[in-house]
């Protein structure tokens, strides 16, 4: 049974999704003759004209490197870049904006943590993860495991995709180091209960990285509420450029970490007998950053906080039961993942039809969507399907753009029979 995406939904204001679509101008264009419907929004979702621009204007207006410069253009750029780490802080409710380390994404944000902290891990610690994670937040800790000698363990789900909380709660013990969990399935939609969660981790002594890259767009993020001691996201997802991300730590754990890679601005000094380490959070961000996409990211969490958070959710929301409810209704359609918390994703395969024939039909009627695995092999494997079709909604698309789905699947189950 699907829910509310999240509870602030309840009491939103109603979002007008027709004038939001005039901000985004990819929605406009036609593919294969047909206007898009562009349903891949956990893959990446599209950008507003205001993170486009802002992009545009760095480069056209004050394009240089930041944090050395003593001309203008260098610190008008380093303003620009340093004042989104400000609004990230406000964005997830961090204490202190030290506590936030631009990274290129979620996967270099888990894999930095997985370097750096998980230094002190030793042969017999243990990791737990979860069955519903995606590749990027398994195979850091496979690696960290072939290091250290650590184990990693998973807590299962069960066939609606919900985290079966009292197997998870039993695998937490003594030897359990770190606990590294999604906050929003990309495979399946399901939200964890993270509160409760990093609550048992932290009885049991273990810290908690929670991976937000499918939550951070969708649902209110306070870190500091939630008592997590990582919490890590990527621009992309949130209408911001690539190659941009988020790691948030507390204070104390970034102060107990070596770095993560050497490099310009991470140090203080260097010369050949040794170096010195950069104050926070400059000491995990080494070279030159993506400074526009950095910027970019700061226009896409003033883009998403004007529209607002609670608004998109429950716009969402709508968008995700109107679809259910129409998948439930389609011949031979199994949906993939039915938590009773779950966010904007409809995963489902079609009887008899490989997901990869879907999406090329859908496709050729302008409708995109994923097909495959979606970096999630382990729950394709848990669910015993090769690849599921999804379908992932954005505070743009309309109930419209869900007929249009499900009428490109009947075209596709009269193409097969």
């Amino acid at each position: 049974m699907v829910t509310a995406v999240n509870s602030v939904a309840q009491q939103a204001p109603v979002l007008d999704v027709i004038r939001r679509r005039q901000d985004f101008p990819i929605l406009h264009r036609e593919v294969h003759q047909h206007p898009l419907v562009y349903l891949d929004n956990a893959a990446t979702s599209q950008k507003p004209w205001s993170v486009i621009e802002a992009e545009r204007h760095y480069y056209a207006h004050y394009n240089a490197n930041i944090h050395r410069g003593i001309h203008h253009l260098s610190q008008e750029a380093t303003e620009a870049y340093e004042a989104t780490r400000d609004k990230v802080r406000d964005f997830i409710h961090a204490p202190g904006r030290e506590e936030i380390v631009f990274t290129r994404g979620t996967t270099e944000a888990i894999n930095l943590v997985a370097s750096s902290y998980g230094q002190c891990l030793q042969a017999g610690d243990e990791i737990l993860i979860t069955e519903m994670e995606h590749h990027s937040n398994i195979v850091p800790w496979q690696l960290l495991c072939q290091r250290s000698g650590a184990v990693l363990r998973v807590a299962p789900i069960d066939d609606a995709g919900q985290l079966i909380v009292e197997q998870f709660a039993s695998l937490l013990g003594p030897r359990t180091r770190l606990v590294a969990l999604t906050h929003m399935s990309n495979a399946l939609g399901s939200i964890n209960p993270v509160k409760a969660l990093v609550d048992l981790a932290h009885r049991a002594g273990a810290v908690v990285l929670v991976d937000g890259a499918q939550a951070v767009a969708h649902l209110l993020v306070d870190v500091t509420d939630l008592d997590c001691d990582f919490y890590v996201f990527s621009g992309h997802k949130l209408y911001g450029p690539t190659g941009i991300g988020v790691l948030y730590a507390k204070l104390a754990r970034l102060e107990a970490m070596p770095p993560y890679q050497g490099g310009g601005d991470m140090i203080k000094s260097v010369s050949f007998a040794g170096s010195t380490w950069n104050d926070l959070p400059y000491k995990f961000e080494a070279g030159t950053p993506n400074i526009a996409g950095g910027i970019g990211l700061g226009a896409a969490i003033d883009y998403v906080r004007n529209v607002g958070m609670s608004a998109i959710a429950a716009h969402e929301a709508d968008l995700l039961a109107y679809a259910s409810a129409k998948a439930k209704a389609f011949p031979g359609l199994s949906q993939i993942g039915t938590a009773r918390d779950k966010g904007a994703i409809l995963s489902f395969t079609l009887a008899g039809i490989h997901p990869h024939d879907v999406g090329t039909i859908l496709d050729a009627q302008g409708v995109a969507v994923r097909t495959g695995h979606h970096c999630a092999m382990p729950v394709m494997e848990r669910y015993g399907v090769p690849a599921t079709v999804r379908a992932s909604f954005a505070l743009y698309n309309t109930r419209p753009e869900v007929d249009a789905l499900f009428h490109g699947l009947a075209k596709v189950r009269e193409i097969f029979g």
